[in-house]
Order: structure tokens, then C-alpha cells, then sequence
């Protein structure tokens, strides 16, 4: 995974609670990189695990609920980074369509080893769109959390359900246009 996630997950963590506190989580965890992350970086998922759960247990906030929220703080972030793709689109279905055409594209060509999670797109339903999720990785939350930025961000009235799949790597997404 790399260093950009693992720093945007403590300034979220510095932002929505405080500094020391993620000082704390980096001390508890135990981690193989000390907790000391770089931007170009890669570092093994499990450490953002480590620092999730001991965030959870500290703020007795679900695990789920705070990757979610850190996908919406991470979707903030990519919008600073990349704003004249988002402002290329003019909806959420036309945004969400192009993430692997466009920004997994921009990711692989600063880090060429990056493992990007694969979407898989339905639009055969007027006003609907399925999106299926797939990482070996367990990160669909963070996804959920990425398309809810999306949607604030492009402030349109969209219910979002979700479906685990049975084989555990996959995650489906229905959004529906709401009105």
C-alpha cells in the first residue's frame, strides 16, 4: 500500500482527533516501519489495519465506520490532487466509470507497482449503477467511504447499497439516482 494512504490516514487522525492520539495508535501498533511513512513509499496493508483497530479501540468508533470515513477524508485529498479530472465529469456515474481508465492509469505511472483494486460496471438500469469491487485486500469500506466523497462532492441525491460477495474479495456497490 502506499506511503500517500498511510500519511492522508494520520492527518485525518491529527485533524479529526489529535495529534497525540495518533501518535498513540503509531506507539501501540507495533508496526514494522515505526510508523514513519513516505508519500512514494509502500508498506504492507496490515500496518493500516494495526492503526485503524487501534484507533477503534480508543474512540470506541466501529472499525467499518472509521475506514468509511477516512475514504471520504482520502476522497478530499485525490480531489486537491486531481481537480481538473473531476471537474472533466459532470456526474457521479460519469466520475465513478472512469476511475480505472483514468486515475488508476495516473497511479500506475507514479507508482508502477501499486496493487489497485479492479471495478467492474453495470449501467444496463436507467439511473443506476452497479459498480463490483475487487481487491485481495480488505478495503471495500474504504471504497464505500471514496464513492460517499464522490457523491457529497458532486452533490447529487444517490442511494448507495452495498452487497459483500460470497468469494470475500468483491463488493457490490448499486447506486441509484434518488427523485
Amino acid at each position: 500500500m502506499k506511503g500517500m494512504i498511510f500519511t492522508a490516514f494520520l492527518e485525518m487522525v491529527e485533524n479529526k482527533f489529535s495529534l497525540n492520539l495518533a501518535d498513540e495508535i503509531i506507539e501501540a501498533s507495533d508496526l514494522p516501519s515505526g510508523g514513519s511513512y513516505t508519500t512514494v513509499g509502500t508498506y504492507d496493508h496490515n500496518e493500516m489495519i494495526k492503526l485503524v483497530v487501534q484507533l477503534s479501540e480508543r474512540t470506541s468508533i466501529p472499525v467499518a465506520d472509521l475506514v468509511r470515513t477516512f475514504g471520504e477524508y482520502l476522497f478530499s485529498q485525490l480531489l486537491e490532487m486531481h481537480a481538473y479530472f473531476l471537474e472533466e465529469n459532470s456526474s457521479v456515474f460519469e466520475f465513478l466509470q472512469k476511475v480505472d481508465s483514468y486515475i488508476h492509469v495516473e497511479v500506475r505511472k507514479l507508482y508502477p507497482d501499486a496493487e489497485l483494486p479492479a471495478f467492474h460496471y453495470e449501467t444496463s438500469i436507467p439511473g443506476t449503477l452497479i459498480m463490483t469491487y475487487r481487491s485481495s485486500r480488505p478495503f471495500a469500506d474504504l471504497a464505500e467511504g471514496l464513492i460517499i466523497g464522490s457523491i457529497n462532492h458532486y452533490g447529487e441525491k444517490i442511494d448507495v447499497k452495498r452487497q459483500d460477495l460470497s468469494d470475500g474479495n468483491a463488493t457490490r456497490f448499486e447506486l441509484t439516482i434518488v427523485g
